[in-house]
């Protein structure tokens, strides 16, 4: 939301920049709370004021209070400017299904719009783990295949080493057969 001369002008976000919202935490894909309240265009305070009136509907699987470290490598990571903008409160971490939830919390229509373009942006990230799966799979059993290869290789390398020290050993043997008379 932009406030131009005391309108409220929507600009929708596009899924990129709500796709580099979305970070890795506990092994979940989640979004910050204060990433969504800037999406959402309320203040955080006022969000995590929500979530609390409606704790029951968040389960720890779909939001959970970030730990000091948790919070410390998001700053690190520069995901947060720094831990006094967080006022000494933790930030909130809201999996698909809490961000999801949010919209029964947040029940304004432009919540409800900005919630289906973080849904369908969760939905694109999944997709591309999804193909950037099926290329590693493609990988492996081209490195399988190459591992082979040179199993292959050094196995006939091997055997022209063994055929090159037979020849060397090699005794002289006398001829056998036919002779044919020296010329005078």
């Amino acid at each position: 939301y932009l406030k131009m001369a005391n309108q409220i002008v929507t600009v929708l976000l596009p899924e990129e920049a709500i796709i580099n919202k979305i970070f890795v935490l506990r092994e979940e894909k989640v979004m910050l709370d204060i990433h969504l309240s800037e999406i959402y265009g309320v203040e955080t305070r006022a969000l995590k004021q929500a979530v609390r009136r409606n704790r029951d509907l968040f389960p720890n699987d779909f939001m959970f209070v970030l730990s000091e470290k948790e919070v410390e490598i998001m700053v690190s990571q520069n995901v947060i400017p720094s831990k006094q903008s967080l006022g000494g409160a933790f930030p909130f971490a809201f999996t698909e299904t809490g961000v999801a939830m949010l919209s029964s919390v947040l029940k304004s229509k432009k919540a409800r719009e900005i919630n289906i373009a973080v849904m369908r942006a969760f939905v694109a990230l999944r997709k591309m783990i999804l193909n950037n799966a099926e290329l590693r799979l493609e990988i492996e059993y081209i490195k399988k295949k190459v591992s082979n290869h040179d199993k292959n290789i050094e196995l006939v390398f091997q055997y022209l080493d063994e055929l090159l020290e037979k020849k060397e050993n090699k005794k002289e043997r006398p001829q056998i057969g036919y002779k044919l008379p020296k010329k005078k």
